[in-house]
């Protein structure tokens, strides 16, 4: 029987078969951020020991960064200028040299910072302390979150205890309309398969939608995978994820590259690989979508109404949507149209890249921010901010 892609990149990482369902991970990348190390190296110090391999790893000052536009930018609040200097000086004594600080001019959200950085490349296993990891899977990656405990296993062994998980595929055909994107295709997705439907999977995605996507497209359809309950999510890389990496890792050339290509040529399923289940989805008429409730898989498109909660079968989908309803203040059997705007955020490790601001500035040309409303623009790192205001 063939394998997935998700199966293949396992295989080539495994160190060690721990039992039927467990193996010994081997870890290309660890980034790491100022919320979910502390006590990782803490364990280290305590216990006396070192950073097997500090060049595959990179921390990233991420959460706590102000959003003023003051440069340089200064962190004033005291318990998050701890934060950032705790993971500063942990890089030192441990001989972590990749540390993206306030005052670093790449420093960003490091699920934008990692890629842009060319340190993500097709076929590694990459880990990270926030379940979003699964952004790194549209670079035909194996991606996913993990706990303080385990990051300190894998800064000591650059390995994880890693507990096998069920490989699935979402087949997306037909090609995305203009002015639908591909946060409109994830929803779309979610609305379909629920905000649990893929617990604890790995989800492969396939089908000319998703060979449509942007690079950066791919990422935020990856990104928000993790909120099917996905333990991970990939897409095999092609000739359009190859120039991207090239594009960001210059370093790559000569025959390292054309040993890469070779490889990653190799990485996408057999024809006869086996999924725990797959779902196909026909996107060529989707429109924009627009969440109205407390869960992202509540979802609709724009102009149709927000769904009667006695209409959904499932008792714990139906009483979710009922609870939506009293929060938002909102009618089922209503559009979304003339709902009242007072907040728009345009940003996050999901939309924060240069084609996302782009879209976005296309929308906005020609016009000024309604009075009542407070927007703000959170580009996803300084590269891409010196990009944006070029």
């Amino acid at each position: 029987m063939g394998k997935s892609l998700y199966e293949k990149i396992v295989d080539a990482h495994t160190v060690k078969r721990i039992d039927e369902n467990t193996v010994l991970l081997y870890v290309d990348i660890h980034f790491a951020n100022e919320y979910t190390s502390p006590q990782a190296f803490t364990g280290l110090k305590e216990r006396g020991i070192g950073v097997l391999s500090p060049d595959s790893h990179l921390c990233v000052v991420d959460h706590i960064i102000p959003t003023h536009d003051e440069l340089p930018r200064r962190i004033v609040d005291h318990d998050s200028l701890v934060q950032a200097e705790n993971l500063r000086s942990n890089c030192a004594r441990f001989g972590i040299d990749a540390f993206y600080g306030p005052e670093n001019p790449y420093q960003g959200i490091e699920h934008v910072v990692m890629a842009e950085q060319g340190l993500v490349r097709p076929g590694m296993v990459v880990i990270c302390g926030d379940s979003h990891t699964t952004t790194h899977g549209a670079l035909g990656v194996l991606g996913f979150g993990i706990g303080t405990s385990e990051i300190e296993h894998i800064l000591a062994t650059q390995t994880l205890v890693y507990r096998l998980a069920k490989s699935v595929r979402i087949h997306l055909k037909g090609r995305l309309k203009a002015g639908t994107g591909a946060k409109d295709l994830a929803l779309a997705v979610l609305r379909r398969v629920s905000a649990r439907g893929s617990l604890g999977c790995v989800v492969e995605y396939t089908g000319e939608a998703v060979e449509a996507l942007s690079v950066e497209g791919r990422m935020t359809l990856c990104n928000l995978t993790v909120e099917q309950g996905a333990r991970g999510a990939i897409i095999a890389p092609d000739e359009k994820t190859v120039s991207w990496v090239c594009e960001h890792a210059p370093d790559l050339a000569g025959a390292e590259l054309e040993a890469a290509r070779a490889y990653w040529k190799t990485l996408r399923a057999d024809d006869d690989a086996s999924y725990a289940w797959t779902v196909e989805m026909d996107v060529s008429d989707l429109n924009p979508m627009v969440t109205w409730g407390t869960s992202p898989d509540q979802a609709v498109e724009i102009g149709e109404a927000v769904p009667d909660p006695d209409g959904i079968s499932d008792p714990v989908q139906r009483q979710a949507a009922r609870r939506g309803l009293a929060y938002q203040g909102l009618v089922s059997g209503k559009t979304l149209e003339g709902v009242p705007v007072q907040h728009v955020f345009i940003g996050s490790c999901t939309n924060a890249r240069l084609p996302d601001l782009r879209a976005a500035a296309a929308v906005l040309r020609g016009r000024k921010v309604a009075s009542g409303v407070r927007a703000q623009v959170v580009p996803g790192s300084m590269w891409v901010r010196r990009q944006a205001e070029a």
